[in-house]
């Protein structure tokens, strides 16, 4: 077993499943965060390198101070590969010419590279387990503070959302009766 953070990993889980252990990473988010990990898909948890473990155990203690994923730049479709007997200079001459041709084409190309740059991580807000807890308690304390409709159903120990209360009550009445987590 793996013990990242507070949470027992079981070795014969593959890790995109396992990572679904921490309160607040669903399915979608352990895909991403195995990919920004590199991760594959069919890796179980006792097949994780050292480094891989140490990697996923720093970025869910504070995602927000992790390194920029890396952009790899791709290949443009009507890329073709360089015979193998061109030497060095004669690419590097044609790399040169290639990139100021590119730069006086234009703004639409800086504007592409512009919004890649600035597109958000959506794994920088991540927060699980005690923090996430912390926020949603927050979040409860600060409608019932104000008095809307959900704060006064929260205090009530009612469902929130609409749900039939004459029969099928019960659960809300359970789970609203507690101060949450």
């Amino acid at each position: 077993m793996v013990h990242i953070l507070g949470v027992n990993l079981r070795d014969t889980h593959l890790a995109r499943f396992a990572l679904t252990q921490f309160y607040g990473i669903g399915h979608k988010t352990a895909h991403r965060l195995c990919a920004r990990l590199q991760i594959h898909d069919k890796c179980k948890v006792k097949d994780l390198s050292p480094f891989q473990v140490t990697a996923l155990a720093s970025f869910l203690s504070s995602p927000t101070t992790s390194p920029p994923v890396p952009r790899y730049p791709l290949a443009s479709p009507d890329y073709v590969p360089p015979p193998p007997n061109k030497t060095f200079q004669e690419l590097q001459a044609e790399f040169n010419a290639a990139r100021v041709a590119r730069a006086e084409k234009g703004s639409r190309s800086m504007n592409t590279q512009v919004a890649a740059r600035s597109r958000a991580d959506p794994l920088k807000d991540l927060k699980i387990e005690s923090e996430l807890r912390r926020e949603i308690r927050e979040n409860i304390a600060h409608q019932r503070m104000i008095g809307s409709y959900v704060g006064r159903r929260h205090a009530m120990h009612l469902p929130v959302r609409g749900q039939n209360t004459q029969s099928n009550a019960k659960t809300a009445r359970k789970l609203n009766q507690l101060d949450r987590y």
